[in-house]
Formats: structure tokens, sequence, C-alpha cells
């Protein structure tokens, strides 16, 4: 299974696109792996609902039927670094051809992409911003890879 980590608009920081690359390249070396970039929504307004709007019609267009789609929310499920390991295994053996994650832009996700959704996962019950969300899944997402190789990265 490939796992495909996409999120909505450019990183403004330069610490945190080399933190991602670092991470990305580092987890191409346990799985398929891409790190996607989608473009902010195209037209110009400060509505929110509107950016969510089309930010949605843009993934729910990309998204194949058989792929695990998993939101990064603040409503989701939060796991120890273990125990998203174990989360991650299980998906990795099952019948879906892309696990995706995907981190929203600011204002959120419509109720299109939360029905579609198969999971939701919160990587804490503090708010970051969503740039930031992309260093921490990446981290994470390695992190559960040498944990369920038992390799030394995590510690106990």
């Amino acid at each position: 299974m490939k796992v495909e980590v996409w999120v909505i608009g450019k990183t403004s920081e330069a610490y945190l696109e080399t933190g991602t690359a670092l991470f990305a390249k580092r987890l191409n070396h346990y799985l398929p792996f891409s790190y996607t970039v989608l473009p902010n929504a195209k037209f110009k307004t400060t509505d929110g609902a509107a950016l969510k709007q089309e930010e949605s019609k843009m993934v729910l267009e990309k998204l194949k039927p058989d792929d695990f789609l998993v939101l990064l929310d603040e409503r989701g499920r939060q796991y120890t670094s273990v125990e998203l390991a174990g989360w991650l295994e299980q998906r990795l053996l099952g019948s879906h051809r892309r696990l995706v994650f995907l981190i929203g832009g600011a204002f959120g996700f419509t109720q299109d992409l939360y029905d579609r959704a198969n999971a939701q996962i919160s990587l804490s019950r503090l708010t970051f911003s969503h740039q930031m969300v992309r260093l921490f899944l990446l981290e994470q997402l390695y992190r559960a890879m040498t944990i369920l190789r038992n390799e030394p990265y995590h510690n106990p």
C-alpha cells in the first residue's frame, strides 16, 4: 500500500520545509510514500466557507474510490506513538491501495470530506498551525515505522 500525505497550500517557513523533506526522505526507506502540496483555492476571497468548499472539491476529485482517507482533525482520535504504529500497521495490511492523510487549510474541512473520510486523527489536544502539523505528522509516521521495525528511534 502506498502512503500519501496531502496538504493544502505551500509552507511559508523554510525550517518546516526542511523538516518535512527530511522525514519524507526517511519514510521512503520504509514504504512507498509521497508528500503532495495541493494548491490553494484559485479565487481570492476571505470567506472561509467558500475556501473550504473549493478545497473539498479539489480533494474529492483527486481521491479514488478505494483510497483510505484520514483527516487530521482536532476532533479526531488521539493515539500514543505506539498505538499509532499499531493502527498504521493494520491499515497497511488492509485492502486499500492508498492510505491518504489529509491536512486541510486554515479553515478546516467541509461536511463532504468528513462524510468521505474513513478516519480522523488528532495529534494533540493543543492547536497547531496547519503548516506545523505537516512536520509533526511526518515525524510520527516515521516514528511509527521505526516502532514497527523495532528500531531504536523511539524511546519508550
